[in-house]
């Protein structure tokens, strides 16, 4: 009797435990899913970052870090990004999809996401050290191609003058003819055109790219957001195209400043003695005095306090820009992004 009531016993906790351990062990579909119910981004990424060593299966984990990365780098968290794109290139485990709409990559492709996040962090050690790793022996040519590319883009990061960029400059022109460059070949012509402000690199995007971010990007459809790299690389001066967007059905976009190579190095001076004060946040830039009100008002309708602000541009066009004040815990830009709107500092 009380040998029955022994394994009796042993086999309810052995059981109990089996239960235990199933709740515990989630998989990607799961946290991913889960995280989407939520109500903002903000609780999604901290959601996906509480529960992600729970997820046991190594592919399924490595998937999960790989997702947060992708969340983070929409966000302009690149800092974040990358160490979890790293994260997820050092585990291993089958290439198999875990979730429908989740993109499949294997390490190399990683390790190239983690590169791309510290360069647009500016963090041009991080991205060095990941292209010195195993994946510059890589066997596949796209992910030669972005390496190569992405060795310039850090050559450029610690470039500090406009002559320091001269061999980058030469490199990327060999890069933009070659077959073997070909999948990195608009943002090839895009780094030559932003540097040069030569119309030959333009015009080959608008004509061999016509439907790429690049090609929108020279017709001033839309302009890149000001991360370290493309803000602070020095140029020949060549003033940046004005957006060009108008009508009813008008993107929203958002501007990088207009500013000389001089206040460029002004700006990379005050940020590295950080002395820079951010006074509010940038939503977007428009011609078209009616999209700017329509943006303002969907922004005041989610609880914020936007204003629009005017500029005269040299060439006399008259801008009209949505802007939210910096609150006195600089929390501004986060909430702006967790409410769904892309946004970016404007210094004192």
């Amino acid at each position: 009797m009380k040998k029955t009531k022994f394994l009796f016993i042993i086999f309810s906790v052995f059981l109990l435990s089996s239960l235990l351990a199933q709740e515990k062990s989630l998989t990607a579909k799961s946290v991913i899913e889960s995280a989407g119910k939520k109500s903002s981004v903000a609780d999604s990424i901290s959601y996906i970052k509480k529960n992600v060593a729970s997820v046991s299966a190594g592919a399924e984990r490595r998937a999960v870090y790989a997702f947060l990365a992708a969340v983070l780098e929409q966000q302009g968290q690149y800092s974040e990004a990358q160490k979890n794109y790293a994260q997820a290139a050092s585990i291993q485990g089958s290439a198999q999809a875990v979730l429908e709409g989740v993109p499949n990559k294997n390490s190399e492709e990683l390790v190239v996401d983690a590169v791309r996040c510290a360069l647009c962090a500016g963090d041009y050690a991080s991205a060095d050290s990941y292209l010195n790793s195993a994946v510059r022996n890589t066997k596949s040519q796209d992910i030669s191609a972005h390496v190569k590319l992405y060795e310039q883009w850090s050559a450029l990061c610690k470039a500090k003058k406009e002559s320091d960029t001269k061999e980058s400059i030469a490199m990327l022109k060999t890069y933009s003819t070659l077959d073997s460059m070909k999948i990195v070949r608009p943002s090839v012509l895009l780094t030559l055109w932003h540097l040069t402000g030569e119309a030959q690199f333009a015009e080959n995007l608008k004509k061999n790219y016509p439907k790429s971010m690049e090609a929108a990007i020279v017709k001033g459809e839309i302009q890149t957001l000001p991360t370290p790299f493309w803000y602070f690389v020095p140029r020949n001066g060549v003033d940046l195209p004005e957006i060009s967007n108008g009508g009813d059905a008008a993107p929203v976009v958002v501007a990088e400043p207009e500013k000389s190579e001089n206040t460029e190095k002004s700006k990379k001076s005050e940020k590295s003695e950080k002395t820079e004060k951010i006074v509010r946040q940038q939503l977007g830039l428009f011609r078209d005095e009616s999209n700017a009100k329509a943006l303002a008002e969907r922004v005041s309708a989610k609880g914020f306090k936007a204003e629009i602000a005017t500029e005269v541009r040299p060439s006399g066009t008259k801008y009209f820009l949505v802007v939210v004040n910096e609150n006195a815990k600089g929390t501004i830009g986060e909430e702006l992004r967790t409410a769904g709107f892309d946004c970016y500092p404007l210094f004192e």
